[in-house]
């Protein structure tokens, strides 16, 4: 990369600085040997991270749920997230933050966890930004037939590095002729698509899977949730005359436009839902 020409990715790991590609985790680390670990995804917008302490909260729950060891707080990630977005040099663009925390290096080989497991000097963080441009476009989805989430499963309710199971089911979409793919739960009813949450809009009211249906506990989900413009329904795999579908994450939003080849209704209003999620520039400034 040449003087002249923008970073578009900045990562850091053990107090070092570099590009994502460059930088190394060792082979050690449980995180790239059994996917053990959480993180989070966060959206950057006026150079402020936005609702980031839902997404630590969610961190947090979900690290004490696996018998981690509780990961950094706020006040130790402020400073480093700033220098992050200097050093990146987004100005008004967006950025996409991912916070990593594994559970490090194990002391002997396989998926048993010794008594050290929930010491944080043996856990390991690191963090990457990039420029990002939310999504809002429209998406053909297919329901897998292979994949389906665990309804009970702690695995369920964390945001964990085990990201497989997506990957075989947005795979299957795109074999099917769609663009990403939507899950169903154990239960049997739908539950989420491969990286967002579901929002149907039903008769006017917007609905989402329960936590009891498998479905990750999203933030912008849980921001809507807290508005009271949402509430949790089970949903059958069958849409209903005039719904319209939605798929939604920190990043972005999409209208989901077919389901197994058959057309839903596209209103249009899946970016406003989403921005009305986001606080105001007021709301995420970081602490002094």
């Amino acid at each position: 990369m040449t003087a002249s020409e923008p970073q578009h990715s900045i990562a850091w790991i053990n107090g070092t600085w570099g590009q994502p590609a460059e930088l190394k985790l060792p082979l050690s680390d449980r995180g790239l040997q059994l996917a053990d670990g959480l993180f989070e995804t966060v959206l950057l917008h006026h150079n402020r991270p936005c609702l980031l302490d839902a997404h630590l909260r969610r961190w947090e729950q979900g690290c004490e749920l696996l018998g981690m060891a509780a990961p950094p707080k706020r006040s130790w990630l402020d400073p480093l997230i700033q220098e992050a977005i200097e050093r990146l040099g987004i100005a008004q663009r967006y950025g996409a933050m991912r916070l990593n925390w594994s559970r490090g290096d194990g002391s002997k080989r396989g998926i048993g966890l010794d008594h050290h497991s929930a010491d944080p000097s043996r856990h390991r963080f690191w963090l990457t930004l990039q420029t990002h441009t939310p999504t809002f476009e429209s998406v053909r989805t297919w329901i897998s037939c292979h994949e389906y989430r665990h309804a009970s499963s702690l695995m369920s309710r964390c945001k964990t590095f085990s990201y497989g199971q997506a990957i075989q089911v947005r795979r299957e979409a795109q074999q099917k002729g769609a663009d990403d793919g939507l899950m169903l739960s154990t239960n049997g009813t739908l539950c989420c698509g491969s990286s967002a949450n579901l929002v149907v809009q039903r008769h006017g009211q917007w609905l989402t899977p329960p936590l009891s249906d498998g479905c990750l506990p999203g933030v912008m989900r849980g921001q809507a949730l807290k508005q009271g413009l949402m509430q949790e329904q089970s949903l059958s795999a069958e849409p209903q005359p005039g719904d319209q579908w939605l798929l939604i994450n920190s990043l972005g939003c999409r209208t989901i436009s077919q389901v197994n080849g058959e057309p839903l209704t596209n209103r249009g209003n899946g970016e406003t839902l989403w921005r009305s999620l986001l606080p105001s520039h007021s709301e995420i400034s970081l602490p002094p």
